[in-house]
């Protein structure tokens, strides 16, 4: 607990480690008789430690100079303002520069005590020890303080990949929600206006004709009930629904477009096989936004559905509307549509025919790995 605190107050730390270091440089001159010139050069060789984590390669090149100096007048008196300069320097700066800056620090001391004409063996190689032992310390702190650096900051990216990958899914699966929403409340409500018109044209002439517009109504008004109870199911985990629609279902969804009084004619070349969910799903959503797309835009009387199997699911949807109308929607279903085909990377044309009309042509792989 008190060294949390201390390493929350670092000037703290410096002004007492100062403090301390001047009274036992001042202490080592009274008593080895060098009142003067000691103090004067231990408290310039002691000052620049309040920088030393601030500048640590400077605070050791001037702390070494002072202790060259101090050594050619024989007065160096303590190794620990050094031997604090090294440490810092190791525990901070991992760069070439500041280890050769270490070395020439200790090897300029070891080659000037010999030549101080006042060598003692044993105390100025203890001396030279304690200077190499306090940059080997510093640097297996700093070692260790780079590599819970490096883990803290691979946790980090790993939090922020962690965190990107979960929006990224998030926004996949609104915009697939989006797009089944789209494309039931599109059809149905398509389905719905059509009806609800042919309903009120045919009212005041012969009541009675109108059932068949109601009951078109109530039929896809309720598939759409089902469908967004499907898709809106998979907000709660105990959901019950209906499967999901495939080209299998496709017939109904032709019916309640002819129950509007628009012609389809429905072809299949080659012979219909089990499909992939994703590939089946997406060609009965595509073909139902083409057909919601013709019932809302082209004034058409006649659409063609033609499904070919074969290595790729081929669809092509034809309408004689109008193809100018159609063709430049640029609403979310054709969205969608190109949405749906690029995931299963497949392609799509569409655009007006020369002739007249609007087509939808998709191919889509069937193959898993495709």
């Amino acid at each position: 607990m008190i060294w949390n605190w201390l390493r929350r107050r670092p000037l703290l730390v410096d002004l007492g480690l100062v403090a301390l270091l001047l009274f036992l440089t001042i202490g080592a001159a009274t008593r080895r008789g060098h009142m003067a010139a000691g103090i004067a050069l231990g408290i310039l060789e002691t000052l620049p430690l309040l920088w030393r984590r601030q500048r640590p390669l400077l605070v050791v090149v001037i702390v070494t100079a002072t202790a060259l100096a101090m050594t050619a007048v024989g007065v160096w008196l303590l190794p620990l303002q050094l031997g604090v300069a090294l440490y810092t320097l190791a525990a901070t700066s991992g760069q070439l520069v500041a280890r050769v800056a270490a070395v020439v620090s200790v090897a300029s001391l070891a080659i000037a005590l010999p030549l101080s004409g006042r060598f003692e063996f044993g105390n100025e190689a203890s001396r030279i020890v304690f200077l190499v032992a306090a940059w080997l310390l510093g640097d297996s702190l700093g070692s260790r303080r780079a590599y819970v650096r490096e883990i803290e900051q691979k946790a980090e990216r790993l939090e922020r990949e962690r965190e990107a990958e979960t929006r990224r899914a998030t926004a996949e699966e609104q915009a697939r929600i989006a797009r089944e929403l789209h494309d039931v409340v599109a059809h149905a409500l398509s389905v719905i206006i059509v009806q609800a018109g042919a309903a009120s044209d045919v009212f005041e002439h012969d009541p009675r004709r109108t059932r068949e517009p109601i009951q078109a109504i109530d039929s896809a008004a309720r598939a759409a009930l089902s469908d967004l109870r499907r898709v809106l199911g998979i907000l709660h985990a105990d959901a019950e629904y209906e499967p999901q629609p495939s080209l299998d279902r496709l017939d109904s969804l032709i019916e309640r477009v002819r129950a509007t009084g628009l012609k389809v004619s429905v072809e299949t070349e080659g012979a219909p096989r089990p499909l992939p969910a994703t590939v089946d799903l997406s060609a009965y959503r595509i073909v139902q936004e083409a057909l919601t797309n013709t019932l809302k835009h082209a004034q058409a009387t006649h659409v063609r559905v033609h499904l070919r199997y074969g290595d790729d699911l081929t669809i092509e949807v034809r309408d004689d509307g109008r193809a100018t109308v159609n063709g430049n929607t640029g609403g979310s279903g054709l969205i969608g549509m190109r949405e749906r085909v690029a995931m299963l990377g497949g392609s799509i044309r569409v655009g007006p025919m020369r002739e007249s009309g609007y087509r939808v042509s998709v191919q889509i792989p069937t193959e898993p790995d495709a």
